[in-house]
Formats: structure tokens, sequence, C-alpha cells
């Protein structure tokens, strides 16, 4: 019985080896073809070390070419801080609301939250585009933070931890005299930290990433992300894919170091999830 359950852990290991290699293989071509000269890049078979060493061109042209691309990354970065910190204090008030708040028709209201779960987002596009155009919000970083700073999911997510919350602390606090304001503040934020980070990491990657809402509510060149700002190597005599091969790498450095800043909150946050649930 030992010895099948050793191969079964061999067999199980070499298989998540090769997922593993599988989902590296794309990131690792990706690195290896911005250090390359275009012409070098859809080389076959690939040179995974590349021959000829176009990395300082490559990288110049991106970050001073033609496009400001350094325009584009501090909009992201404004942006994606700005939605984050916003998304946060919106989800966490929702979600203590809804798991320490008694008032009539609680939990109807808590249904239509999670039914927008169920309404695709390109359904509503129209009708934001219409709203934010109406309230001179289209084609500003005001509008791009607004839609995303409101989640259905951030608030479920947040309102689970919350109802974690051992009702005794929640006591203590109003024998001292505390308000929801400082019971919010003082006690139950604290408590839930692992699920702020992780949702905060979770929130920053989406916004960092996202290329649908910057594409349709931004107009201006000076507005745009970095996300659009990569689409722009694409020109219509060609794409070149040095150029774009770079900017992502560019674009994906902050993301690798928020995730491995917030990776032991992440994984706590994670593994309380599954002790509540």
């Amino acid at each position: 019985m030992d010895k099948q359950n050793k191969i079964g852990k061999w067999i199980a290991t070499i298989l998540l080896a090769f997922v593993g290699i599988a989902f590296i293989l794309p990131f690792v071509w990706m690195i290896s073809a911005s250090f390359k000269p275009e012409i070098d890049v859809f080389k076959y078979p690939i040179d995974w070390i590349p021959k000829h060493w176009n990395a300082y061109e490559n990288y110049k042209d991106v970050w001073s070419g033609e496009h400001p691309f350094a325009l584009y990354y501090w909009n992201t970065i404004k942006v994606t801080v700005l939605t984050t910190l916003l998304s946060l204090l919106v989800s966490s008030m929702a979600a203590y609301g809804f798991s320490h708040l008694e008032f009539r028709g609680k939990n109807f209201l808590f249904v239509i939250v999670l039914m927008t779960f169920m309404v695709p987002s390109a359904s509503i596009l129209v009708p934001q585009f219409l709203i934010f155009k109406w309230l001179h919000l289209f084609d500003s970083h005001t509008g791009l933070i607004i839609i995303g700073s409101f989640s259905a999911l951030g608030t479920f997510m947040l309102r689970q931890f919350f109802m974690g919350i051992h009702k005794d602390y929640l006591d203590a606090g109003r024998m001292d005299g505390a308000g929801h304001p400082r019971l919010f503040m003082g006690i139950a934020l604290p408590l839930v930290r692992p699920a702020l980070a992780t949702y905060g990491i979770l929130r920053f990657i989406w916004t960092w990433n996202d290329y649908a809402n910057p594409l349709i509510f931004l107009r201006s060149d000076k507005l745009a992300t970095v996300q659009i700002g990569i689409q722009k190597f694409a020109t219509e005599s060609g794409a070149f894919y040095s150029l774009i091969m770079a900017g992502t790498v560019s674009a994906i450095i902050p993301l690798i170091v928020i995730f491995i800043v917030g990776q032991k909150q992440v994984i706590e946050g994670v593994a309380l999830g599954g002790v509540k649930g």
C-alpha cells in the first residue's frame, strides 16, 4: 500500500511538473523575445537564449520612443492604486453592513448584489457609456476609477470574513461606548486584514490588466493606460513584437512585486477562507 502511494505521488509530481513547465514556457519566451531583434522573435527552432542581443534598443524604444510609455505607466499606477483603495473602502463598508447591521430588506438587497454576478459585463457597457457621458465623466480617470471601485465580488468575499468575527468582540466594543464607525475601523477591519490584503491584490491585478474599460471610456492619448500603450506598437504596417514583449515585461513587473510582497497575506487569507467555508 505504501509502495502504491509513493508511485502515485511520483506520478502526480511529474504531471504537476509538466503542467508547471507548460505555464512557465510562454512567460520565458516573452522575456526572451523582449531581448531579441525583431527578425529573431519568431525564428524556429526557438533560441531561448538570444544569439543576438537587442535588449537595450528594445527597452529604450519602448520607454523613450515615439509613444509616451512612461506617461501610460504613470496613468496605470494612478488609476490602479486609487481604484484599489476606493474599492477596498466601499466593499469593506458594504460587507460590514450586510454582516453586522440589521435593517429591513437586508437579505433581499444582498441577493440583488449577488445577482449582478449573472449579468455579463459586456451587456452594461452601453448604459455605462451613456451615464458617464451624461455625468461628464467620459474620457477621464475619475470615471475609470469609479467603474472599478464597486465590486459585488469584493462585497461578497469580505462579507464572509466579517461574518466570522465573533460577536463578543463587537459586544465588548459596544460596552465601551463604541458606535458602528469605531467598531468597523477599530475592531472589524484589523481582524480581517488577510482578507483585505487578498482582495486588494486581486483588485490591483484586475485593474492593472484591464483593457476593455480604458479602451471604451478613454479617448485622449495623454490619459491612456499601459495596456492601451502596448497596443500602439502594433500599427497598420505591422506589429513590432520585440517591442510588444518588452512593453509587456515592463508592465508585469509591478504585478510580480505586489504579489511577492503580499504573498503571505494572500495565503493566510485563502487558508482562513477555507476554514470558514
